[in-house]
Parts: C-alpha cells; sequence; structure tokens
C-alpha cells in the first residue's frame, strides 16, 4: 500500500467488525482515485493487462461523501456485474454531478469481497489543504 507521507494515498486502518480504510489527497477528484485503489487493493484484485475497457457514468449528490458512496458503489456494480476493475480515473465535479470517464481490464484474480461501501462515520475533512477521509466497508 502507498506510504502515509505521499501526498495522495490509502492505508488500511483497524475497524472491529468491517474493514476500512484512510484515504488521503491534496484533490478532491484524487481522494476518490485513492479510495478506489483502497478499494480494491483490500480485495486483492489482480487485472490482466489487455484489453482495456473505457466507461462513462454519471452519479447525482448534494454533497461530498454521497458522491463518494455512490462512485464506489458504482465500481462494485461493476465489478460484480462485468468482473471489471478500474485504474484510470478522469473525474469531474459540475453542480450536483460527478461525471466520471474510467478505463480498466477484466479481473483476473479476486481474493476478498467488499459487500458494500459505507456511510458509517464518514466525513470528508479538509485539513491543511488537503482532503482526508476513513471509509468503512461492509465485508
Amino acid at each position: 500500500m502507498i506510504e502515509k507521507n505521499n501526498s495522495s494515498g490509502f492505508i488500511e486502518v483497524e475497524h472491529t467488525a468491517d474493514r476500512a480504510i484512510k484515504v488521503w489527497s491534496d484533490r478532491l477528484e484524487g481522494l476518490f482515485s485513492q479510495a478506489a485503489a483502497g478499494m480494491y487493493a483490500l480485495m486483492d484484485i489482480q487485472i490482466g493487462p489487455e484489453p482495456r475497457t473505457p466507461i462513462q457514468f454519471r452519479i447525482n449528490g448534494f454533497d461530498p461523501e454521497t458522491f463518494l458512496v455512490g462512485f464506489l458503489s458504482e465500481l462494485l456494480y461493476m465489478l460484480e456485474k462485468e468482473r471489471k476493475m478500474f485504474d484510470k480515473f478522469e473525474l469531474r465535479f459540475k453542480n450536483n454531478i460527478l461525471e466520471a470517464n474510467l478505463e480498466g481490464a477484466a479481473v483476473i484474480s479476486q481474493k476478498k469481497e467488499v459487500k458494500a461501501v459505507t456511510f458509517h462515520n464518514l466525513k470528508i475533512r479538509q485539513i491543511n489543504g488537503n482532503y482526508e477521509t476513513t471509509i468503512v466497508f461492509d465485508v
């Protein structure tokens, strides 16, 4: 996993019943990308090199936390439905819409499962110009 001294990244943190990651970035879009990378790391997913698959979707929301849960939930849905993992992210916030353009590939192995992204104690904070949050996943 990524070390905490980087300007963006994630680390797994202790949680009593489920699994959780702490995520940080200097940009909100980067926070979302790191959250996706962290979620995939919890599941120990590997993808094939080719073919690459692009996808676009929109999420409606009213605050950063709603956008984050919606975004990660959409990634879980695509993993379950199409067995795809995404590792390239272009995200744009426009009013109450998150526009996501992603690229990924087919999953070749997955060792663990995440059932859902939760709102449990979810709060995106801006500290010293950086975004930070802890996300709890139902396993």
